[in-house]
């Protein structure tokens, strides 16, 4: 039997059928009634698609408006931005993806079974990420026996990660029993210590978050207005005409002003779910309370984390113009995710605090996808999986933990220099684990002047 092709054959139907397959499985497990977990399955699948639809719709309107920005900027780079789902593309074609798929199951279930992790990874298709940087790893370092070490590492982090934001999520968007265990996240480690600075600075300890700003602000806080006014500056700047600029403000306040109602059925999906699962453990296994690891758009309904990846899309491009030995053009993945989430669940929602690390951390994602490049293109050439154009790289803008892949690579070639950087970055996160798992970050943590504002 042709283990590839069956996986191929299983991933091929999507996220948006897998997971609910899986949570409806698990909701049954947990004594969810019949009903209950089918209608948890489809609002969760029905989440996902609404979710999807509405990236994919914003994508497609501000990638010309940034291409435009670009060409009066007189930026020329020669590598082609796939964005994730190119990225997606060309692992899957792998043929060696697929075993990384033992990788995440058993490295899951040991962890679970120690109690060295609360958080049962559900979001199965993402393993090409973990697969990815097996490959990368490859690449760079020769060695295929390193490459899955590093898989497992990666799969390490991402386990312990949702332990980290399981208490926040629950705080921040009322969602019990899931978490984001993936990592895309990751990019808060590297945030924390600037993150730590701000602590000392008063302007970042107010709470700057959409809920704080409509008071303060009223309409112009709200995401309709908040998305027009971005399209509206991001199309001018792009030199569109005003009927096609009023026409990107209007599509982008729709979709910002969509993402939170797309995120209501995740609510309708989760807490019947969550409740269920609570009341299982509370009585079948005391002492333990698990999380079901959840992709990223579950958190959909926070504003902050569209304002944020929006407003750093002509940042981006202004970063790809001016930076020295950059090669790519932030198209396809000119929504940064990374700095997003990472950012959201580093700073409890805190929108000052994200706005400001995503333009000091964007270089480190452009200067990512530059330097895997080559990689992202023999990938690609290998597989057949997409066209790489003629005389062009392909890469991705926004590359999930560039830094991470980049210090495993190196370190496999005995890299002296790498192996103490990964040594550092990986303490730096257990840092950051610890200090998270002692005082978990509430939403609104950032609030010291709050009490004195109110009187």
């Amino acid at each position: 039997m042709d283990w590839n092709s069956v996986v191929q054959a299983i991933l091929g139907v999507g996220a948006q059928v897998l997971i609910p397959i899986l949570i409806i499985i698990l909701g049954l497990i947990f004594g969810m009634k019949p009903s209950k977990a089918v209608l948890s399955g489809l609002y969760l699948g029905t989440g996902f698609i609404g979710m999807t639809m509405a990236i994919n719709q914003l994508t497609a309107a501000v990638s010309p408006a940034a291409k435009a920005l670009a060409k009066y900027t007189g930026i020329n780079l020669p590598a082609v931005d796939f964005g994730w789902t190119g990225a997606a593309a060309i692992t899957w074609a792998w043929p060696l993806a697929f075993t990384f798929f033992v990788i995440e199951i058993v490295i899951n279930v040991v962890m679970l079974l120690m109690k060295w992790t609360n958080t049962m990874n559900a979001d199965m298709w993402n393993v090409w990420g973990i697969a990815l940087t097996g490959y990368m790893v490859y690449q760079m370092s020769g060695s295929l026996i390193w490459a899955y070490v590093a898989g497992g590492i990666q799969v390490v982090i991402s386990l312990k990660l949702g332990d980290m934001w399981a208490p926040e999520i629950k705080d921040m968007l009322g969602y019990e029993g899931v978490t984001v265990p993936h990592i895309e996240a990751f990019t808060a480690v590297i945030m924390s210590p600037v993150n730590k600075i701000m602590d000392f600075i008063p302007v970042f300890n107010r709470k700057w978050d959409a809920a704080s700003l409509k008071r303060k602000i009223g309409v112009l806080s709200e995401p309709v207005t908040m998305g027009a006014i971005i399209g509206l500056v991001l199309a001018l700047a792009g030199h569109y005409s005003i009927g096609d600029a009023l026409n990107l403000a209007v599509t982008t306040g729709a979709i910002m002003a969509i993402f939170p109602v797309m995120a209501k059925f995740f609510m309708d999906a989760l807490t019947p779910f969550g409740t269920q699962m609570s009341n299982f453990m509370k009585k079948h296994v005391k002492g333990r309370d698990f999380v079901i690891g959840l992709d990223w758009p579950i958190l959909g309904q926070s504003t902050e984390l569209w304002v944020t990846m929006v407003v750093l899309i002509p940042v981006a491009i202004l970063f790809a113009a001016i930076l020295p030995g950059n090669t790519i053009l932030p198209l396809a993945g000119v929504i940064n995710y990374c700095i997003g989430v990472g950012g959201l669940l580093l700073t409890g929602g805190n929108l000052l605090r994200m706005l400001v690390l995503g333009v000091i951390y964007q270089p480190l994602f452009l200067y990512g996808a530059t330097y895997f490049a080559n990689i992202f293109t023999k990938l690609a050439k290998e597989t057949g999986a997409i066209t790489v154009p003629k005389g062009s790289s392909v890469s991705w803008s926004s590359i999930e933990a560039p830094e991470l892949r980049f210090l495993m690579g190196l370190s496999g070639r005995g890299n002296v220099w790498a192996i103490v950087g990964l040594v550092v970055l990986l303490a730096l996160f257990v840092w950051l684990y610890r200090q998270f798992m002692k005082n978990p970050i509430p939403a609104n943590k950032y609030s010291k002047l709050i009490k004195k504002e109110a009187k």
